[in-house]
């Protein structure tokens, strides 16, 4: 697991001034941005990988932009509470937010809707990383491979249970792999990834999806079987476990992600300085490698590969959604 103590520094700033808005004055101000510290709006509480990875982009632009970059946590609502404020802020540069995959692309297929678009209200800048969700089972279950997970659930229709955080990343792998795969399970509700992940420790229920990083350590300790993961390609960490699509599923891609996104309307030269840096930042050897010892792919892509990537996400996962029938809680 990542740990902010010795991975990040913190950053303290006191805010000052406001943009200057006088005509002719705007331009000058987003050439010579960032003239005083930036926020980094998390929508998601301190301490998970998603107020890790903000905190790590702040970290990194402050030391590109020779500014502050403060993270504010505001969770809420599988994300959509932190990502709206964003939505709504001055398009100026100095509020920006950690987007991801739960704020950015599934919430857009769950009823009721949130009160912004992720494809008309922001300008996504670089997708830093991607994750892969990992198949687990309780060491007792009876498959040990993916293949003959597969067919034990299609001989036992109905009877196998799987943990359930609504609408979390392992939630929509496993109906994706549900609707795929044509199998009959049970989904069990939890509040929160780490009770379900403590009753598939403790054999309360066989399996879910894990994100990597959070299962990792119970893989290596053999306290779970990891059976697949949903990346395109193997990841480093679990280079002995096949991905869902070279199983039997061509295609087949389930993954976490979080990138950096800014209000609709900032200006251009301010979203080309945070491109560039993004860029220059994640592509370092010394950072990459540290994302990567944690099973992350780093991506650090441009603002138009980001927002196609953003635009497939939220239609793939707003079909699985609506053909599962999920709703918000």
């Amino acid at each position: 697991m990542l740990h902010r103590r010795g991975f990040l520094a913190a950053c303290t700033v006191t805010a000052v001034a406001t943009l200057c808005t006088l005509p002719g004055a705007f331009a000058q101000a987003a050439d010579n941005w960032p003239s005083r510290p930036v926020r980094i709006i998390v929508p998601f509480p301190a301490g998970g990988t998603s107020d890790i990875m903000g905190r790590l982009i702040a970290d990194q632009l402050g030391k590109v932009l020779k500014q502050p970059f403060i993270v504010e946590n505001k969770g809420g609502a599988g994300g959509t509470i932190g990502a709206e404020q964003a939505a709504k802020a001055p398009a100026d540069g100095y509020t920006l937010l950690l987007s991801g995959i739960g704020s950015n692309a599934i919430a857009h297929g769950m009823t009721p809707k949130p009160n912004y678009d992720s494809s008309k209200d922001f300008i996504h800048i670089s997708q830093l990383e991607s994750g892969p969700n990992v198949l687990v089972v309780n060491p007792s279950f009876p498959a040990k491979t993916f293949k003959e997970f597969i067919a034990y659930v299609k001989a036992n229709p109905g009877k196998v249970n799987y943990g359930v955080t609504n609408a979390s990343s392992g939630h929509l792998a496993m109906e994706l792999l549900r609707q795929t795969a044509k199998l009959d399970m049970v989904g069990i509700p939890y509040r929160g990834g780490g009770p379900a992940l403590t009753d598939v420790l403790a054999g309360q229920i066989p399996t879910m999806f894990v994100n990597q990083d959070a299962v990792l350590p119970y893989v290596k300790a053999g306290k779970l079987r990891a059976l697949a993961v949903t990346s395109e390609q193997r990841n480093a960490l679990f280079p002995d476990v096949p991905t869902v699509a070279e199983s039997g599923f061509p295609g087949f891609t389930a993954v976490s992600w979080v990138g950096l996104s800014a209000p609709k309307g900032t200006p251009k030269p301010i979203v080309d300085k945070l491109e560039a840096a993004m860029v220059a930042s994640f592509k370092q050897p010394a950072v990459r490698d540290k994302l990567e010892a944690n099973g992350f792919v780093v991506v650090a892509s441009n603002s138009h590969d980001y927002t196609s990537f953003i635009k497939a996400e939220t239609d793939r996962w707003t079909k699985v959604i609506q053909t599962a029938g999920i709703k918000a809680e």
